[in-house]
């Protein structure tokens, strides 16, 4: 660990916050020496402090131990390039829309990948009114069921929760054509229909 450039990371942070040393000391229990130590690079944090220092700074642990943020590149907008991830743990479903680190529950997660449909994940389409009436032939059962049902078209997505024991099924509202629908089934994970909006 280069404890010169973690130190340059947590002057960085710390003053993005808006927080003095003593403040960052403060919510740390520590002195403010201590902070000040890490800053001019004569020390780093104790491992014992990690957690807290990242939740005070709002910046990853893994990147504090490196001692810098490398910025992705600007996000330019491209829905159809829509990432999901599902956590294992407590099942949160997050999105990205180009690189990122994803965690939750402490674990890094990585993106699902597609897959087109099989025959155990048909779906029925219907217009009504101002919605698409989607309905798949799929069990809702608490070991096997579809988890959420989601929208992309260039612009939006639009994410639909599903539980156990719910109807099979989804509205989703007009809005614009040429959109892919995605399901994530617990057991047999994300299918993408292309197009079918």
């Amino acid at each position: 660990m280069d404890c010169a450039k973690v130190g340059r990371l947590i002057l960085q942070l710390r003053r993005e916050k808006g927080l003095t040393q003593q403040n960052l000391a403060d919510a740390l229990n520590i002195s403010n020496k201590t902070v000040s130590k890490w800053e001019c690079g004569a020390g780093c944090p104790d491992v014992s402090l990690l957690s807290e220092l990242s939740a005070v700074l709002g910046a990853d642990i893994e990147k504090i131990l490196k001692g810098e943020l490398k910025p992705n590149r600007p996000d330019i907008g491209r829905m159809e390039r829509v990432k999901f991830y599902v956590c294992p743990s407590c099942g949160n479903i997050l999105t990205s829309t180009g690189k990122a680190s994803v965690s939750c529950c402490g674990r890094k997660l990585e993106p699902l990948m597609p897959q087109l449909p099989d025959d155990r994940h048909e779906i029925s389409i219907q217009a009504m009114d101002l919605d698409h009436y989607i309905t798949f032939d799929h069990e809702m059962t608490k070991e096997h069921y579809i988890s959420f049902a989601a929208y992309v078209n260039y612009d939006r997505v639009m994410l639909c929760r599903l539980y156990p024991e719910q109807n099979p099924e989804v509205r989703i509202p007009v809005m614009g054509r040429n959109g892919d629908l995605y399901l994530y089934c617990v057991q047999h994970g994300l299918k993408k229909y292309p197009r079918v909006l």
